[in-house]
C-alpha cells in the first residue's frame, strides 16, 4: 500500500526515482498517472482498544494525521469558510463523532477542490477494528462507525478517482459494505490478481540472485512460500526480506518465524486455548503434516468467528492455512503452508500446555503423594489430553513428559535401586515428607493399559527399589506404576 502512495501521490514527485529500472517504468501508460493524485493513505492496524470510546480517539489521530500532511487546506482560498471550519475541528481533535464519520469524505472533496484532481484513497487493514470489537464486546457500534466512514468515503463520491483496501477477511457486503455495490474482491480464493499479493518464486530467485544468495532458495521456500492465491504459489514477502536482509548481516543466520512477530496471532491462540477436544486433535494432524478436509465459507464477517463450522475458513482467509487441493463446491484440503506458520501453532500449542500444566501439576503431585489414585489417574490423563506429542508414542516420551512435568521438584531419572533401574523418583525437601517412586510403561494398545499399570507397580516390589538406603530416611513412600497409550493412561499404586 505504501508503495502506492509513492507512485500515486501528487507529494512524493521527488521520490519518483524509486521506480526507475522496475518494469513498471517500461509502461508508458502506467507512468502517466505517476505522481498525478491527491492520496489519502491510512492504515487501521493500530485500532485495537478495549473500547470504543479508546477506538474513536485513534481514528481522530489518524484523520489528524493526514491533515497534517495536507496543512495547505486549513487555509485554502480554493475552500469554502464552512469547510475550512470543519477541517479545522478535525485537525484540533475536537470533532463530534458525526464529524469523524464524514471525515475522508470532507477531506477528499476538499483535496480535489484544492488540486482539481481527484483523490485515490487507500485504505490499510480495514478488518482489525472490528475484530478488537468483537473481542471486546461492542461489534455493533463499530460496524455502524466503519460502515458510515466506508460508505460515505467510497459510494457517490464525486472526489474518488479509486479506492484501494486491504484486510484478511474478504469484504463481505452484508457486514460494513451495505449498500456499497461498485466494488470488485480480489482473495486467495481467486485467480484475478494473485501474482500480486506476495512474492512469486521467480522473483524470490532473482531476489536470492541479486544478493548471492541462490544456495538457500530450499531454506527459503521450506520456511517462507506455500501460499496459494488461486493456482499460483506466493511467499511472504515481508519474512522473505527480512531473511534476506538478515542472511546478508550474518552469513550463519538460521531461519525464524518473522510473522510471528508482526502478528498478534490471536486467532490461533483462541482457538487452542478454547477450542473442543475435537478441534485440538484436528490442529494436531495439521502439525503432523497431515491435511484436513473442510467446506471453506468465502465471506466471513467476525459474528461469525466462534462457530465452528467457520473456525478453518478464518484460518486459510488470515494465512495460518494454505489449499492443497480444490475439491469442488467449496470443499477444499487444507493444510499449514510453512515452516513458519508451523512454529506458530507449535509454539502457541506449547505456551497453552506450559500455562495448564503449571495450574495443575502441584494438584497432581499432591494427590501422588496422598496415594489418591483415582484423582491421579484423572488429572493424569487430562494433562495428556491437552499435550499435543502423542505421536512420539513410546515409552522415552513418556519418561521425559513426566520428567518435565514434575521439574519443580528434586527429579532422580534412571538411577539403580534395590535389583535395578527404577525409572522416576521425587524426593521431598524433608525427612518428614514422602518419596515418590515410578516406573513407566509403553502399552501396545488400550487394551493393555491396565495390566501393563499393574506390571509397573509389581516391578517396583519385585526389584525392591523402595527398599534403597537412601529412601529409607524418609517418613513415606509411594509407589505407582504407569502405563500410557497415546493420550492416555492408567496408574496403579503399590500396597506398601
Amino acid at each position: 500500500m505504501s508503495m502506492l502512495y509513492y507512485f500515486f501521490s501528487i507529494k512524493e514527485k521527488e521520490n519518483a526515482y524509486l521506480f526507475d529500472g522496475l518494469n513498471i517504468s517500461k509502461n508508458k501508460e502506467a507512468l502517466k498517472h505517476q505522481n498525478q493524485y491527491p492520496t489519502i493513505f491510512i492504515s487501521l492496524k493500530d485500532m485495537k482498544n478495549s473500547s470504543f470510546k479508546t477506538q474513536l480517539a485513534a481514528f481522530s489521530n489518524i484523520i489528524y494525521e493526514i491533515l497534517e500532511k495536507n496543512l495547505e487546506l486549513l487555509s485554502s482560498t480554493h475552500l469554502t469558510h464552512e469547510t475550512r471550519k470543519i477541517l479545522n475541528t478535525l485537525h484540533n481533535r475536537t470533532a463530534s463523532i458525526e464529524d469523524l464519520k464524514f471525515s475522508l469524505r470532507v477531506i477528499s472533496s476538499a483535496l480535489y477542490t484544492h488540486y482539481s484532481s481527484k483523490v485515490i484513497i487507500l485504505i490499510d487493514e480495514y478488518d482489525v477494528p472490528l475484530q478488537a470489537a468483537y473481542q471486546y464486546n461492542y461489534y455493533d457500534e463499530m460496524v455502524e462507525f466503519l460502515r458510515s466512514i466506508f460508505s460515505s468515503t467510497l459510494k457517490t463520491n464525486e472526489a474518488l478517482e479509486k479506492g484501494i483496501m486491504t484486510g484478511c477477511l474478504r469484504i463481505s457486503k452484508e457486514s460494513i459494505f451495505t449498500g456499497l455495490n461498485n466494488f470488485t474482491s480480489y482473495s486467495i480464493l481467486n485467480n484475478i490478481g494473485n501474482e500480486y499479493f506476495g512474492f512469486t518464486e521467480k522473483e524470490v530467485l532473482q531476489l536470492l540472485k541479486d544478493y548471492d544468495l541462490t544456495d538457500y532458495i530450499d531454506e527459503v521456500k521450506e520456511w517462507y512460500d506455500g501460499y496459494l492465491f488461486g493456482n499460483i504459489e506466493i511467499y511472504n514477502p515481508w519474512s522473505t526480506l527480512m531473511y534476506v536482509k538478515n542472511k546478508i548481516q550474518d552469513p550463519s543466520f538460521k531461519p525464524i518465524s518473522f510473522w510471528a512477530n508482526t502478528s498478534g496471532n490471536d486467532l490461533v491462540v483462541n482457538y487452542i486455548q478454547n477450542g473442543s477436544d475435537e478441534l485440538h486433535e484436528e490442529f494436531e494432524q495439521l502439525i503432523q503434516g497431515q491435511s484436513l478436509t473442510k467446506y471453506i465459507k468465502p465471506e466471513l464477517t467476525y459474528r461469525e468467528m466462534d462457530n465452528i463450522n467457520n473456525i478453518y475458513s478464518f484460518l486459510l482467509l488470515t494465512g495460518y492455512l494454505k489449499i492443497k487441493e480444490d475439491l469442488g463446491e467449496n470443499q477444499y484440503k487444507l493444510i499449514i503452508p510453512n515452516r513458519e506458520v508451523y512454529e506458530i501453532y507449535k509454539q502457541t500449542f506449547m505456551s497453552y500446555f506450559e500455562d495448564y500444566t503449571t495450574s495443575r501439576k502441584n494438584e497432581l503431585y499432591e494427590e501422588l503423594i496422598k496415594g489418591d489414585t483415582k484423582k491421579v489417574n484423572i488429572l493424569l490423563n487430562d494433562i495428556l489430553l491437552r499435550s499435543i506429542s502423542y505421536f512420539d508414542n513410546q515409552e522415552s516420551f513418556y519418561h521425559g513428559f513426566l520428567v518435565g512435568l514434575l521439574n519443580d521438584y528434586e527429579v532422580l531419572s534412571n538411577r539403580e535401586s534395590g535389583n535395578g533401574r527404577f525409572d522416576l523418583c521425587i524426593l521431598p525437601e524433608t525427612i518428614l515428607g514422602t518419596v515418590i517412586l515410578i516406573e513407566c510403561k509403553h502399552s501396545i494398545s488400550e487394551d493393555d493399559l491396565i495390566d501393563d499399570a499393574k506390571e509397573g507397580a509389581k516391578q517396583i516390589i519385585e526389584q525392591r527399589y523402595l527398599e534403597e538406603k537412601r529412601f529409607k530416611k524418609y517418613e513415606k513412600a509411594e509407589g505407582y506404576g504407569i502405563s500410557f497409550y497415546k493420550k492416555q493412561c492408567y496408574v496403579v499404586r503399590i500396597n506398601n
